[in-house]
């Protein structure tokens, strides 16, 4: 897939996913460099214990710095605290902040169970980006997901 047809998995406490789709969190920080063009999809995994996609936003932009300059752009929008903020930060050298956009939150989540009965699937640490089998597999499970992914993603996961 190139670039414009691929898509992000996002793992995200369910915290954070509930505000990504309400929209009161509009930057997920990581503490790994993330190169994703803006308006590639992401969907959105909730970690335990919800343990499903829920949702899906577009990347509006990525900001790559330090992690002192991810937070002075990012901290009226990243849902967490400064104190949480600078633990997760750690020892890191550099920042991601993903500036989100267009949240759709699905009418029913696709749990895991699902995602893996349509085949091997393991939800990432962070972030990965979708192959079209993983693509598939997720349409496979979670029927009626094709009218918010856009085009360009479903073709290339045809292929």
């Amino acid at each position: 897939m190139s670039d414009p047809e691929r898509a992000m998995l996002l793992s995200v406490h369910p915290r954070f996913a509930t505000a990504i789709l309400a929209g009161t969190k509009t930057v997920e920080v990581r503490r790994q460099r993330v190169a994703a063009p803006p308006g590639t999809p992401v969907l959105l995994y909730a970690t335990a214990p919800t343990m499903a996609i829920v949702g899906m936003a577009r990347i509006a932009s990525v900001q790559v710095a330090s992690p002192g300059e991810v937070w002075s752009a990012s901290r009226t929008s990243a849902g967490i605290s400064r104190r949480e903020y600078d633990e997760y930060m750690t020892g890191a050298t550099s920042a991601s902040g993903l500036s989100l956009e267009e949240p759709i939150a699905f009418d029913a989540p696709v749990p895991l169970a699902a995602l893996r009965i349509a085949g091997a699937f393991h939800p990432p640490q962070s972030y990965r980006y979708l192959s079209g089998e993983d693509l598939r597999k997720v349409a496979a499970a979670a029927p009626g997901i094709e009218a918010v992914l856009p085009g360009a993603v479903l073709a290339a996961s045809a292929e």
